[in-house]
């Protein structure tokens, strides 16, 4: 092993809180280092494999829908999105690159894993070697699960979220395991690139963890665009035969059987902590197999943070961002902020519309006691929605009717992505749903349906 080199700051993984992190320490005048396994994960898990990549293909996608023509043609324009992708991802690796280089972050490339607390160990294609450091942040991501099915890993026609997004060839049969928000992301890409969609899911309830009104809406939408939802089903199998994949699925009404082109497995990711030795560094882990973190992100080791997916809390790349705000207000700020006060979270599930939430559903407020206004507006009431000849979806907003304070949003609709971050500031500044209701908006707008929505 080479000679062990020091840093005041180690930071293992190139992800959105590491990289920042990683930079604004070393704009400081502090030693910094940051470990990356693999040459094309430079700028993290979002704009290689993840986030920026399936968008991409999601634009594309739309496009696609909107110019016709048969399978051939959308074939061709699959191909194209694809090499597009794959220059937009190439491009954003190499500026994150350059930019946390000339911040003067060293960088290493090999696979950490601890001797000791203080010390990792980097194994790359030039031989093994170790860093010393005071302060250790790990922000290694989290990759895709794949459940132990027979057969998917012989398989050659299954696939991951990660490696779906590298198939030239557009499937005609696509079968997605799994009914969460990346199936459903993907059912919805590949169904306006032409492919015949089925989605399996194991639950009997469609995306349980929203509105009901709102789950049945985008179950409607999906299904009215083409998607097949198999529910309460198991696979108890796949086996490649003919060129294809065959499944075989446990449903409540007997065995049946799927043939595709491509099989996405689409089950959730877990942290990627496989190969850290996090043990030896004294950092436990949670029940579920996450790293075990404070309010501020501290681990069980008092001089090691966890930023990002790996403390297994919501897979968002603006949260490991804001998990970077957390760690940089404990090390050289107030030490005020926390986990707990970053206010509401929106997402936003990218679909044909998107859908987009902050807060509580209906149900999670009447659970809690509060007596709600609930108030609702259907797209096409919306001149905008007409405008982008896309009046599908529905908007639903609930309401505190002692406070008037907004307590949940819900806008399956187009541009719900862009406004969901209103609602977001609105919330964590208090500020009511009849002053939404009241704002003045530019027309044609999407956002101006609030003046309908909080009236």
């Amino acid at each position: 092993m080479q000679e062990t080199k020091r840093y005041q700051n180690l930071i293992l993984g190139f992800g959105k809180a590491g990289k920042t992190l990683a930079g604004f320490l070393a704009k400081r005048g502090e030693s910094v280092a940051l470990v990356e396994r693999s040459k094309e994960r430079y700028g993290g898990t979002c704009i290689n494999v993840a986030c920026i990549p399936s968008k991409s293909l999601e634009y594309s996608a739309r496009l696609s829908a909107a110019a016709g023509g048969d399978f051939a043609a959308r074939a061709v324009r699959y191909r194209a999105a694809i090499r597009e992708k794959r220059r937009l991802t190439a491009m954003l690796r190499q500026k994150n690159y350059e930019k946390v280089k000339a911040a003067g972050v060293v960088i290493l490339d090999g696979e950490a894993s601890f001797v000791d607390a203080h010390t990792v160990r980097i194994a790359s294609e030039s031989g093994d070697s170790a860093v010393q450091a005071d302060r250790i942040f790990i922000n290694t991501g989290a990759s895709p699960f794949v459940p132990p099915i027979p057969g998917v890993k012989e398989s050659a026609h299954v696939y991951t979220s990660e490696t779906m997004m590298e198939l030239e060839e557009l499937p005609k049969k696509l079968v997605i395991i799994g009914g969460g928000y990346i199936g459903l992301e993907f059912a919805s890409y590949y169904t306006n690139f032409g492919s015949a969609v089925t989605v399996v899911q194991d639950t009997a309830d469609f995306i349980p963890r929203e509105d009901l009104e709102i789950a049945a809406c985008v179950e409607q939408s999906l299904k009215e665009r083409g998607v097949v939802i198999v529910k309460s089903a198991k696979v108890r199998g796949v086996k490649d035969e003919a060129g294809c994949a065959a499944l075989t699925l446990e449903t409540p009404e007997g065995e049946r059987r799927l043939t595709a082109d491509a099989v996405l497995i689409a089950t959730g990711r877990r942290p990627e902590l496989s190969a850290l030795q996090l043990e030896k560094a004294g950092v436990k882990l949670t029940e579920r197999g996450a790293i075990a973190v404070d309010e501020k992100l501290q681990t069980t080791a008092e001089h090691i943070w966890a930023m990002g997916d790996v403390t297994g809390g919501l897979q968002f790349t603006y949260i490991s961002l804001d998990d970077f705000r957390i760690v940089k207000d404990t090390l050289v700020g107030a030490g005020e902020r926390t986990i707990q006060n970053r206010g509401a979270v929106p997402y936003t599930v990218f679909l044909d519309p998107p859908l987009s939430r902050v807060g509580m559903t209906e149900e999670e407020a009447r659970a809690k006691g509060f007596e709600v206004v609930v108030r609702k507006l259907a797209v096409a009431a919306v001149p905008k929605a007409q405008v982008l000849k896309n009046p599908v979806g529905l908007l639903k907003a609930i309401m505190d009717a002692k406070t008037d304070k907004i307590l949940g949003v819900h806008l399956f609709c187009p541009e719900s992505q862009e406004m969901i971050n209103v609602v977001k500031m609105a919330m964590d500044a208090g500020i009511t749903a009849s002053t939404l209701a009241n704002a003045v908006y530019t027309h044609p707008t999407m956002t101006e349906a609030f003046n309908d929505l909080f009236a």
